[in-house]
């Protein structure tokens, strides 16, 4: 009995630790390339503060057309973010604009309302929306993988900081998966009850 509750503690602990980024093995890896494929670290003697510091997202992105823009912060254009196991984006949001359905694979999302009134939430297993509308200065987190959506309900523009517990989050936009992907058309006619024009329709605007 006894070797059977070691065995399983041991197992929670070896899921633990693949549930997140690793663990830095050093104070840092500033990224020698953009996209750091090759997982090589600026040499540590070269390191300047303006490594550690990011000013890209100071103001708006351009949502003029979309009602929506995202801009990520993570280690391609943030290099001292490398292995530190984080990320961010600043999401801007025209009045009524929307964030549509997604969700990140590899990350927890926490969501801060810097300006504005959104209306936010997640779907768990169950199908069970969990939904609020969130005004300037309220908290909401988004469970790893789970799919979440947010829609600007106020007067005026909305800013909202996301922060990620992985270096790569990734994200899949719902839509653009289901439509803008090579799925069979006819599984998608039946899957959703619709016609072919419809799908087509659906296709055109979603694929990428």
């Amino acid at each position: 009995m006894k070797k059977v509750a070691v065995m399983l503690i041991l197992l929670f602990f070896i899921i633990a630790a693949f549930a997140s980024d690793p663990d830095p093995v050093m104070d840092y890896c500033i990224a020698k390339s953009p996209d750091n494929k090759s997982f090589t670290c600026k040499n540590s003697s070269k390191a300047t503060v303006e490594d550690f510091t990011f000013s890209g997202i100071k103001l708006p992105g351009n949502f003029k057309e979309t009602g929506f823009s995202g801009m990520a912060v993570n280690s391609n254009v943030f290099p001292g973010l490398n292995t530190l196991g984080m990320s961010f984006v600043r999401a801007d949001f025209d009045v009524g604009g929307v964030n549509v359905p997604h969700f990140h694979p590899r990350a927890t999302e926490v969501a801060f309302v810097l300006e504005g009134k959104i209306y936010s939430g997640f779907v768990d297993t169950k199908n069970k929306v969990f939904a609020k509308v969130l005004e300037k200065g309220e908290v909401m987190v988004f469970p790893r993988g789970l799919v979440h959506f947010q829609m600007n309900v106020g007067d005026g523009p909305a800013t909202i900081l996301g922060s990620f517990d992985s270096q790569n989050p990734g994200a899949q936009k719902i839509p653009n998966a289901i439509f803008g992907s090579d799925i069979k058309e006819e599984l998608l006619e039946k899957a959703f009850g619709l016609s072919s024009k419809e799908l087509s329709k659906l296709k055109k605007r979603f694929s990428s």
